[in-house]
């Protein structure tokens, strides 16, 4: 499951690089998460990586299995396969010695963040954008509800961005573990930093999981339509639209001001 490994820095020890998920049974979106998790193990950034772990840790799903954890196969409960998946990802980083040997090592994304832990509201509520998203493909039929915040802004002016995703209704469990992940994303200051996951999002396909879907965005009175190669991909380019109303991002998933806090790789999509 935790597949790429590479050689550490002056010759220290190896540092995972990839997680992917095989297997003809995996649950749906899972495999999105696994391509989420393997950017953030990318990152240069322990402690952020321990966050995401820690995140996905308690992702309750339908139903608590026992299962043969390693090395010694002990059998041990967890709440579903998303919350399985990251205890293997972090047994195998515990035992490259990922967090021991960068203890003293910067934390650029993680001091990035305008807040770790997601906004809460008080009793007059908040802002907050919502899109229903139909599958009839695979049955999926769900609310995507993003919570907004308003944050000081360049010159003594406000924007208002994207800080947490949810979802209600009819979806695979697993999608929730992609929203922990994705709200973590969204309070990184640098709004090209949520970008950059959104983008590699766009092109996420499944096996009989691709459907029909308006276009997002599109200029006054055009409507049209494309497939969709997966659920996955419509939420994050309805996610990136919802950004570009807003000012954040623009339609291609780049932000409209470059901020230079994170420097990502290149200029890959």
């Amino acid at each position: 499951m935790l597949g790429g490994e590479r050689g550490g820095e002056a010759g220290g020890p190896p540092q995972p690089f990839e997680v992917w998920v095989n297997g003809a049974e995996q649950p749906r979106g899972l495999g999105a998460l696994a391509k989420t998790l393997s950017m953030d193990l990318r990152a240069n950034d322990p402690a952020w990586l321990q966050l995401k772990l820690e995140a996905l840790s308690t992702v309750a799903e339908e139903r608590a299995f026992e299962m043969p954890f390693p090395p010694h196969g002990e059998q041990r409960m967890f709440p579903g396969v998303v919350a399985a998946t990251a205890a293997v990802v972090r047994w195998r980083c515990e035992q490259l010695g990922v967090w021991q040997a960068n203890r003293k090592q910067s934390t650029p994304v993680l001091d990035a963040m305008f807040s770790r832990e997601e906004p809460q509201t008080g009793p007059s509520g908040t802002l907050a954008w919502a899109v229903d998203i139909d599958n009839p493909a695979t049955g999926e039929a769900f609310t995507l509800t993003l919570k907004e915040i308003t944050l000081p802004g360049p010159d003594g002016t406000t924007v208002t961005r994207p800080c947490a995703v949810g979802f209600s209704g009819n979806y695979p469990r697993a999608f929730d573990g992609l929203a922990r992940l994705l709200s973590l994303d969204m309070r990184v200051v640098d709004p090209a930093w949520i970008g950059m996951k959104l983008r590699k999002l766009l092109n996420y396909a499944e096996p009989l999981g691709h459907f029909m879907a308006f276009v997002p965005g599109l200029p006054h009175g055009e409507r049209r339509q494309q497939t969709w190669p997966s659920t996955v991909a419509s939420l994050a380019r309805l996610i990136i639209h919802r950004s570009a109303m807003l000012g954040v991002l623009i339609e291609l998933g780049r932000p409209l001001r470059e901020m230079g806090v994170l420097e990502a790789p290149g200029c890959r999509a």
